[in-house]
């Protein structure tokens, strides 16, 4: 597949697709003999990937080392286990703070509709809605 193919398939720009192979996010795209782009079902995986990885938040360091370490073959799978247990770690902490915030959302939201229909915005207190939340309540 072409880069521009590439691109239009999985809805991201061709700079961005040049971008990840410019600083190892996937490994160097297979090239014709003119040194044109040539993506093969494994640079399309990479690519995938990328693309999955970094949506959750993964960062481009993360997924730089995890390359390089998959490059190296299989003496490094212990490290890429590694890797790869911590940033699913780093994943759960971040869905828990996203659960957190979406909860004193909802509180929000549920104070603001019940004030549409009274015409009284009151504040009650939630003790849920105040975990590792920093912001002021009644706002």
């Amino acid at each position: 597949m072409t880069i521009r193919e590439v691109s239009e398939k999985y809805h991201i720009s061709q700079d961005t697709l040049r971008y990840y192979e410019r600083v190892g996010l996937i490994p160097a795209v297979h090239r014709t003999a003119g040194g044109v782009r040539d993506y093969q079902e494994a640079d399309l995986g990479w690519v995938e990937h990328a693309i999955c990885m970094r949506s959750a938040g993964v960062s481009v360091e993360a997924l730089i080392e995890y390359v390089r370490l998959y490059q190296q073959g299989d003496k490094t799978i212990e490290a890429r286990l590694h890797l790869l247990q911590e940033q699913a770690q780093l994943l759960r902490e971040r869905y828990q703070q996203i659960e957190t915030t979406l909860k004193r959302l909802n509180y929000k939201i549920s104070r603001y509709e019940r004030a549409m229909e009274t015409g009284v915005l009151s504040w009650e207190t939630d003790e849920t809605t105040e975990e590792n939340c920093h912001v002021p309540r009644n706002d």
